[in-house]
C-alpha cells in the first residue's frame, strides 16, 4: 500500500511539474499583449506567473541589445579596415608629394647654380652607386652620346662631388672626392697655400704638400685651385679639420671633411669644358653669387 501512494505521489509530482512547464512556455509563447493581461491579474496566481514573464522579457532585451551591438561592431569593423586602407593609401600618396617637392627644389636649386656659373655644364641624376672597399664611386645617368668622357669634373651648387673615370654611351662613372684614387688641386682659401687634394680609406679627404710654414688651421675652407685639372678655381671642396706632419717632415697635410655627402647626392653637374681654355688645358674660374 505504501508503495502505491508512493507511485501515486511521485507521479503526480511529476505532473506538476509538466503542467509548470507547459503553461510557463505556453506564457511565453502567447503574443505580447496577452502577457500584459496576466501580468495585470491581481490574484497570486497572477502574481507567480508575471514574475518568470517579467525575467524572460529582461533576458529577451539583453539578448536583443547584445546582438545589435555585435551587428553594430561588425559593421565598426569593415568600417575601419577601410578607413586604414584609405590612411595606408594617403601615407604613400603623401610620400610620393613629398619626394616629389624635395626633387623639385633640388632641381631648383641646381638650374639656379647652373644659370650662375660661368660655366657649360650637363645635368645628370645618380642612377648607381659603388662605395665598396675598393672604389668610391657613382654611376650617372648620361653617357658618350650625351658629350660626357672621362676626367671631367663633376659638381653640385655646394661643391665638388669628383670626377669621371669611365663612360659608355649611356652612363659614366664618377670617382668621388673621398676615393683614393682620386687627385684634385686644392688651395687653404684663407692662407692660399697649394696642395693635392686626395681620398683617404676612412672615407674623408686630405690636402697633401702644404708647406711646413703655412698658417692653415682647423677650420679653413680648401677650394679647387684652378691651375691644373677638371675644375674652375673657387669651388669647395672641404673644411680642414686636423693638420699634421707627412712622414719626413718636409710638407703638413689636412684631414678635410668634404662639403658634398657623394654617398647621398642625387643630382650633379658635369663640367663640359672650362672657358678661353682648349681641349688640353681645361681652366676658369667660378663666378661666385653674389651676396646682398
Amino acid at each position: 500500500m505504501r508503495m502505491v501512494n508512493f507511485r501515486a505521489s511521485y507521479n503526480t509530482g511529476r505532473l506538476v511539474i509538466v503542467l509548470a512547464v507547459v503553461l510557463l512556455v505556453g506564457f511565453l509563447l502567447v503574443p505580447t499583449h496577452l502577457q500584459q493581461i496576466f501580468q495585470q491579474v491581481g490574484s497570486p496566481v497572477g502574481w507567480v506567473m508575471s514574475w518568470p514573464l517579467r525575467a524572460m522579457d529582461g533576458v529577451k532585451d539583453g539578448l536583443i541589445n547584445v546582438w545589435n551591438g555585435y551587428v553594430a561592431l561588425r559593421g565598426v569593423e569593415a568600417e575601419n579596415r577601410e578607413l586604414r586602407k584609405e590612411i595606408e593609401y594617403l601615407k604613400g600618396q603623401n610620400n610620393q608629394l613629398r619626394e616629389a617637392a624635395a626633387a623639385t627644389a633640388r632641381l631648383a636649386a641646381l638650374l639656379e647654380f647652373k644659370q650662375q656659373a660661368n660655366i657649360p655644364t650637363i645635368a645628370a641624376q645618380v642612377i648607381g652607386r659603388d662605395t665598396g672597399n675598393w672604389y668610391r664611386a657613382i654611376i650617372l645617368n648620361k653617357g658618350e652620346a650625351d658629350g660626357l668622357r672621362p676626367d671631367m669634373g663633376v659638381i653640385t651648387p655646394a661643391g665638388v662631388v669628383g670626377r669621371i673615370v669611365k663612360t659608355t654611351a649611356a652612363t659614366a662613372v664618377v670617382l668621388l672626392v673621398t676615393d683614393p684614387n682620386n687627385a684634385i688641386a686644392g688651395v687653404v682659401q684663407r692662407t692660399r697655400d697649394e696642395g693635392i687634394v686626395e681620398g683617404t680609406a676612412s672615407g674623408l679627404a686630405r690636402l697633401k704638400y702644404i708647406p711646413m710654414l703655412s698658417d692653415a688651421r682647423p677650420g679653413d675652407q680648401v677650394v679647387t685651385s684652378g691651375l691644373v685639372g677638371e675644375f674652375p678655381k673657387g669651388l669647395a671642396i672641404g673644411t680642414i679639420t686636423k693638420i699634421h706632419k707627412e712622414d719626413g717632415g718636409l710638407f703638413l697635410s689636412a684631414e678635410l671633411t668634404p662639403v658634398v655627402d657623394g654617398e647621398h647626392v642625387e643630382e650633379v653637374l658635369v663640367i663640359q669644358s672650362l672657358p678661353g681654355s682648349g681641349e688640353g688645358k681645361r681652366q676658369g674660374t667660378f663666378k661666385e653669387k653674389p651676396t646682398s
